[in-house]
């Protein structure tokens, strides 16, 4: 068995070694300061690959069997992703491979290892050119079967389901495909991030520790601006830093508060940072001008575009900045650049659409384009199945438009100002909903088009607005804190069922009714004598869900629409038109209860078709008499004649902070706390103000103590308490306190459940260390 050794990699190898190992292997011969380490060519994949010759495998015949499945059957895909998987994963390594890796790797002397998955792109497969994010570093200990597992996993993930979607997708067969592994030590980080330059200018991401926390989005990083010519910082921005990862604490200088195992065993840990650290960028001004200065270096090396990984290694008594990974880039020439919020990720190119009044709704939009307008409000939902990217040039994450975009996967830039202004219909956009950026490009090739669709289809962080859902991790840990979902619409259900949760934690029925009002208000039809008909299609739409995941419960949460929210569909009985609040959740029942009363109906028809796990969700509740007249409209509905029927109430206007033992007597089983109303209210800032982004902060203090007091006032009352705004899913760094404090169950956007599950594992896997040393 050979290996390569980084700093003796010829051009020929190429194809053996991969691209990342290659480019690598190239500045680390002109003594650029690599991490140094050694490559398992593709060709030891092959051969494994070929040794597993059981009848029964999916692999048997590999690689010569190109696998061609009906990537649009997404059940059929996971299963057959799944096996692939398992069969490679219980499969033996022989011994003398691992015994060359093994005795290479302690030349590194290290305890910890990071195997990088490098691929060969050939000229013949122009399709494999873009595989960011689609295949992840693993991780693990120094040891003989750590290794063998740990390379294992490696190879594993070319099978998994969004790889062999990819892979038909690219018209790549699967005997095409050399994967190599670039094994590399791991040392402590004091920072790590990525430098991405082109001609016009540079943008440094920090983060604390190791790369890792913002590969997994699990970190906001610093961000710093610089003019290529001169190096001078133009602007810098704090990002949002509450953990980060380490291999051990030896080699830190101070004691690390908070360690977390990770679930998958591995040799990393996970620490929460200080709050003054949080506070702190990640790069002293000396670490920021070696960075600057090494891309000054490699501009020679590289050309003007391309994009570098680093890191600042801990070492005993001193510090070094090393190059993980280097991408000479093929970008698009940009011409003009906006700046907004990142809403919704990935990265999509399409032509765009500029609509400059939004109260000129249009009854449909062109297919795949990206829509430019000043704000959206919810009625615009049915327009937006067909368009490949958002811009607005208001509202902030939590506004309509950005919720609109993660539930139906998107790809969203909210508050780019005078974003109508700068853009024209039919130009050429590049949306990175990761970054909050938006370019106007030049040309407009097909390449750039199908580029800018791999981008976005297998962005690190977030699915293809229009492919299924990216494979879970086969092997997750089990939690105890239960994870829901938010839903609205129904033609996602099929997309979602095989998720790993526990039920449906929001069903948003304002959302989910635009579906069927064809345009006008729910008053319109009841007034003009369609009462029995919006009956049946309202049953019809709840009933969806309640089939798709009985027996577990789906939480409906009656209508909360605010008057400016659905212009199109005002119903003249509505009043303060241009208040924040309107005439919001159940206090609009008091005034007119026409449509509750038919949601109620709605409700018990579902019950009467003998499905019993549909649970009602009271929104804006703001007094205990609120409270009271719609539960008694749900005892006239028979809805508690089902034994299990649960009235729950949304926690987000402040009041509840003092009377949740009130509406608990009142008959409330449950609450569910509302971050994004519950953050605008407590800091009396409007969500849907993107220029306030700053201010509206749902982990301000004040907001992340009401939350702790509702979690112990629901345990101290014996109910159970959830959590359903966009806090947990923007921001996985605060369910370590959520489920510290007991919350019972979060419920998050589709695109959020990997990390989501992820991080409560973490959080509870924190608790049981901690307790456990307390024992010791």
């Amino acid at each position: 068995m050979d290996i390569y050794w980084l700093d003796q990699i010829k051009l020929q190898d190429r194809a053996k070694v991969g691209d990342k190992a290659f480019y690598l292997s190239k500045i680390i011969q002109r003594d650029y300061p690599v991490i140094p380490g050694f490559v398992v060519s593709a060709e030891i994949l092959r051969q494994f690959l070929e040794n597993l010759n059981s009848s029964e495998s999916l692999v048997a015949d590999l690689p010569h069997s190109s696998l061609h499945l009906d990537v649009t059957n997404w059940r059929q895909l996971q299963q057959v992703a799944s096996r692939l998987r398992q069969e490679i994963l219980t499969a033996t390594v022989p011994q003398q491979w691992i015994d060359t890796i093994f005795q290479a790797a302690r030349e590194l002397q290290t305890g910890c290892l990071i195997l990088r998955p490098t691929l060969a792109v050939s000229t013949a497969n122009p399709g494999m050119k873009n595989t960011s994010g689609l295949l992840e570093s693993v991780f693990c200990q120094c040891e003989p079967e750590a290794i063998a597992l740990a390379l294992k996993r490696t190879w594993s993930q070319i099978f998994r389901a969004r790889s062999l979607l990819y892979w038909q997708h690219s018209g790549i067969n699967l005997q095409q495909i050399n994967l190599a592994v670039l094994v590399q030590p791991v040392e402590n980080a004091i920072a790590s991030g990525l430098l991405t330059a082109n001609s016009s200018r540079w943008e440094i991401e920090a983060t604390w520790g190791l790369g890792i926390a913002i590969a997994l989005g699990e970190v906001q990083p610093d961000i710093y601006y610089i003019e290529p010519e001169t190096g001078a910082v133009l602007e810098q921005q704090l990002g949002n830093k509450m953990l980060a990862y380490g291999v051990d604490d030896a080699a830190f200088s101070q004691p690390v508060p908070n360690l977390v195992l990770t679930t998958d065993h591995t040799c990393l840990i996970t620490y929460l940072l200080q709050e003054a650290q949080q506070k702190q960028y990640a790069l002293k001004e000396e670490y920021l001008q070696q960075i600057i200065a090494l891309g000054t270096q490699l501009v020679s090396e590289l050309g003007k575009t391309f994009t570098v990984k680093w890191t600042i290694a801990q070492q005993t008594t001193s510090s070094k900045l090393y190059i993980t990974q280097v991408s000479p880039s093929q970008s698009i020439s940009h011409t003009h650049f906006i700046r907004g919020l990142g809403a919704a990720g990935g990265r999509v190119v399409a032509n765009a659409l500029v609509i400059v009044n939004p109260q000129h709704k249009p009854e449909q939009l062109p297919k795949g384009v990206i829509l430019v307008v000043p704000t959206i409000t919810p009625d615009w939902l049915p327009l937006l199945q067909q368009v490949a990217g958002i811009v607005t040039e208001h509202g902030g994450l939590t506004s309509h438009a950005a919720i609109l975009a993660r539930e139906l996967s998107i790809t969203a830039v909210v508050n780019a100002t005078s974003a109508t202004t700068l853009i024209q219909t039919g130009e050429r956009l590049l949306l990175d909903g990761d970054r909050g950026e938006v370019y106007q490009i030049k040309g407009d090739s097909q390449e750039e088009m199908e580029r800018g669709k791999e981008e976005n289809l297998f962005s690190p962080h977030r699915p293809n607005p229009k492919a299924p859902h990216p494979a879970v991790t086969s092997h997750l840990p089990m939690i105890a804190t239960q994870l829901l979902l938010n839903l609205s619409q129904s033609t996602l259900i099929e997309q979602v069922q095989s998720l790993p949760v526990d039920g449906v934690g929001l069903l948003r029925s304002e959302l989910m009714v635009l579906n069927i009002l064809s345009g006008q208000h729910p008053n319109s039809w009841i007034l003009g004598g369609r009462q029995a008909e919006l009956l049946e299609l309202w049953s019809d739409e709840i009933m969806q869900f309640a089939r798709a995941f009985a027996p577990k419960p789906v939480f409906y949460r009656s209508l909360d629409w605010r008057s400016p929210d659905l212009p199109s569909l005002s119903d003249n009985l509505q009043s303060s038109l241009q208040s924040m609040l309107g005439e919001r959740g159940t206090f609009s029942y008091l005034r007119n209860p026409a449509v509750f009363e038919l949601e109620l109906q709605a409700l018990a028809s579902v019950q009467q078709a003998g499905y019993t796990n549909v649970n009602l969700l009271l929104p804006f509740v703001r007094t205990v008499e609120e409270f009271v007249f719609c539960r008694r409209k749900v005892e006239q509905a028979l809805l508690t004649e089902v034994a299990q029927f649960q009235l729950w109430m949304m926690a987000e206007v402040p009041s509840v902070l003092f009377l949740l033992p009130e509406y608990v007597k009142a008959g409330a089983a449950g609450i569910s706390i509302g971050t994004n109303d519950l953050t605008q209210l407590l800091l009396g800032v409007d969500r849907e103000q993107g220029q306030l982004a700053k201010v509206f902060n749902e982990r301000h203090p004040a907001v992340m103590s009401a939350i702790a007091q509702l979690i112990q006032m629901a345990k101290s009352a014996g109910i159970p308490c959830s959590i359903c705004g966009q806090a947990p899913a923007l921001y996985p760094e605060i369910i370590d306190k959520l489920v510290e404090w007991g919350i019972t169950s979060i419920s998050v956007e589709p695109e959020a459940v990997e990390r989501t599950y992820q991080a409560i594992a973490r959080a509870e896997q924190r608790l049981i260390l901690a307790a456990a040393r307390r024992q010791q």
